[in-house]
């Protein structure tokens, strides 16, 4: 794994130039310390997600333990926002203005990052690896500050999309939306990806806020409308009550389920993994759920990791991936800025990372971006839930 590690370092390097000989800051860095910032959900709604801001802060808490980047410690400073905007705001600019960040990262959610990237862009300080996919984080020219991480939705739905039409061409299609940029971006994705068809196969849309206490409407709506494909673009609690709703009613429709929702730990489990068999979704790193990996170097490094620095958290939760490979990444980004860690360097390196593979993506799934094209995941698997583990349905599809 050393050597994995490495490579990426090597990469990265190579791809942005050798770092500046003179020791160059800009507010958060100095000789001894990085000061990186963000919001999480750690409570409200959306609460699961604040598992991986913990596991970010446990992966930077063993950097530390381990010399830190280049020498310097990172000052990992994560605040409770709820997944609420207003919140986000104010802890935003807490952490640019008093505690003077070098950097925000890993913040989730698209309402919650909209209502900041602005403000961030108009301070220059980089806004990086971001959870969530809306398409606006691909905006070099009117937001060059602003990057996501996650992949991004519409042509997650572009993928949901094709295999419809080639599975299901007479498909009669609801849908299911959370009524924001997030859900709302992913429509546009799927009714793109129809093509000429999405006026003729949707029968019904529903939306539903995230305050919402349950789609129970929406699903009745759906059905209704006799939709007999769903497509729930929806976050964490509001697909276990839509598995919930459609086993309890006896609705059988092929049920297509947005990544950042389809979660064995998070959602199936508490939902009754038995009402998610046949779930369809999309994946791009190791699920620890899959017994396949049990002998896979990366797998094994990652597990010793969580057992170490995070022995509380369920293991189950693939969220606990994401917010590992994330940190190694924006880890590797400082760490190729070597001594000149301003703002501009930064963002100079994140946007030029050349084919990383990421030692817990799955093979062929490779990280990569340039200063006009910030989208960093390039591929897909489509997946289908058995009850126990996801399965591969056909190969990678590209989703650029």
């Amino acid at each position: 794994m050393k050597s994995i590690i490495l490579a990426i370092a090597a990469t990265l390097a190579l791809a942005c130039g050798n770092a500046a000989a003179q020791k160059r800051y800009d507010p958060g860095a100095s000789d001894t310390e990085i000061r990186i910032g963000q919001t999480m959900p750690y409570s409200g709604a959306a609460s699961i997600y604040g598992e991986v801001g913990k596991t970010q802060a446990a992966y930077f808490r063993m950097l530390n333990e381990q010399g830190g980047i280049n020498g310097r410690k990172v000052n990992f400073l994560s605040l409770d926002d709820g997944y609420s905007p207003p919140k986000t705001v104010e802890g935003v600019r807490r952490l640019v203005e008093q505690d003077q960040v070098l950097l925000l990262y890993g913040m989730f959610g698209t309402a919650t990052n909209s209502a900041v990237h602005r403000y961030l862009n108009a301070k220059k300080v980089p806004h990086l690896l971001l959870l969530t996919g809306a398409s606006k984080w691909n905006d070099p020219k009117g937001h060059p500050w602003s990057m996501g991480f996650y992949p991004d939705y519409p042509s997650e739905a572009r993928v949901y999309a094709r295999h419809i039409l080639e599975n299901r061409p007479n498909a009669k299609i609801g849908v299911l939306y959370q009524n924001d940029d997030y859900g709302k971006d992913y429509l546009r994705g799927l009714k793109e990806g129809l093509g000429a068809k999405a006026k003729s196969m949707i029968v019904a849309e529903a939306s539903y806020e995230v305050t919402d206490p349950t789609v129970d409407s929406q699903i009745v709506q759906l059905r209704g409308a006799g939709a007999d494909v769903l497509v729930s673009f929806s976050t964490a609690k509001a697909a276990i009550q839509t598995l919930r709703r459609i086993h309890d009613t006896g609705w059988k429709p092929t049920h297509y389920l947005a990544q950042g929702a389809a979660l064995i730990g998070a959602v199936f489990t508490p939902a009754g993994p038995e009402k998610a068999v046949g779930v369809i979704s999309t994946a791009y790193a190791k699920d620890p759920n899959d017994t396949q990996w049990e002998n896979d170097a990366a797998f094994r490094e990652w597990l010793a990791f969580m057992k170490k620095y995070r022995p509380e958290a369920d293991l189950r939760l693939g969220s606990h991936v994401y917010a590992y490979s994330s940190a190694k990444l924006m880890a590797e980004i400082l760490r190729a800025c070597g001594d000149n860690l301003t703002r501009e360097n930064v963002l100079k390196h994140a946007a030029s990372i050349k084919a990383v593979q990421l030692p817990m993506f799955l093979p062929g799934v490779v990280v990569s971006s340039s200063p006009d094209d910030y989208r960093l995941i390039k591929s897909l698997q489509p997946v289908v839930f058995d009850g126990k583990r996801w399965n591969r349905l056909g190969g990678f599809v590209s989703i650029f």
